[in-house]
């Protein structure tokens, strides 16, 4: 019987091209999205179907679960992929926007999670796959405070839940991407200004110029990230966390081998 995983944010990006890989690959893809009457492509696909789910939304989250079980009988993986980001000084930022961000990229797992665990119990197993950033376990750049908070939170997360879950025989992982890929992370960024407060505007116009102009080496590519998810839920590997893309894993080398004193104050030293 072919497997079957449940997939958030598949409207763009790396949501999109896992469902299609999946698919491909002969799953049984629960695409979820929150306008799903705009989507075209995925609806090509016999062994796709999409569910309208906006993760922030709790009665949106039992209905999408439940109609996506009753649709395919059984759910192995599920790939918490949704997330968006709240970029610019903490000061500026609207408190809808503070809520926002933590809503989106930490409670929305935790809802999608939880809402998935009796299904998983009963199954005896399953997969959660949690799409965090490189930006979740160091940091890079000023003005993401917020979206740092959000993945760090995810990580703490999904560690802890590890131990609760493995007597269950549910596993769960971690897939640390780069901010940027083709699909372009900047282009779904939230940025908080305030035009009366302009001490933060050389940061600003030097992080925005980043994202609408990073060069492709510092860009991940969405297969490549696409294929590492494929291997874990297909058990190819037991990793729990996968750093991916040459920009993270230089990052990471870089803290690890430096007091953290010492790689902040490098780091500050290309935005000052």
């Amino acid at each position: 019987m072919n497997k079957t995983i449940f997939i958030t944010g598949t409207s763009s990006g790396l949501g999109k091209a896992s469902a299609k890989y999946f698919a491909e690959a002969g799953w049984n893809v629960a695409a979820t999205m929150r306008t799903p009457e705009k989507e075209t492509a995925l609806t090509q696909y016999a062994n796709i179907r999409i569910f309208k789910l906006d993760v922030t939304d709790l009665a949106q989250v039992k209905t999408a679960t439940e109609q996506a079980i009753a649709a395919f009988g059984r759910i192995d993986v599920v790939l918490n992929n949704a997330g968006m980001g709240t970029y610019g000084a903490l000061e500026l930022a609207r408190e809808e926007d503070i809520d926002w961000q933590f809503a989106v990229n930490t409670r929305g797992p935790i809802n999608i999670i939880r809402s998935f665990l009796p299904h998983f119990r009963n199954n005896g197993g399953g997969m959660f796959i949690n799409v965090s950033s490189f930006m979740g376990i160091t940091t890079a750049v000023p003005l993401g405070s917020l979206y740092n908070m959000s993945k760090f939170a995810l990580e703490g997360l999904t560690e802890g839940l590890y131990y609760e879950l493995k007597p269950l025989n549910i596993d769960l992982r971690l897939i640390e991407q780069g901010g940027m890929t083709e699909t372009n992370f900047g282009d779904s960024v939230r940025w908080n200004t305030n035009p009366d407060i302009t001490v933060y505007d050389q940061q600003t116009a030097k992080l925005k110029d980043l994202f609408a102009h990073a060069d492709d080496s510092l860009k991940d590519n969405t297969l490549d990230i696409v294929k590492v998810i494929a291997g874990l839920a297909n058990r190819e590997s037991d990793q729990f966390r996968t750093v991916i893309g040459a920009t993270g894993n230089g990052l990471m080398a870089l803290r690890n081998s430096l007091p953290i004193e010492a790689y902040l104050e490098k780091m500050a030293v290309n935005w000052g």
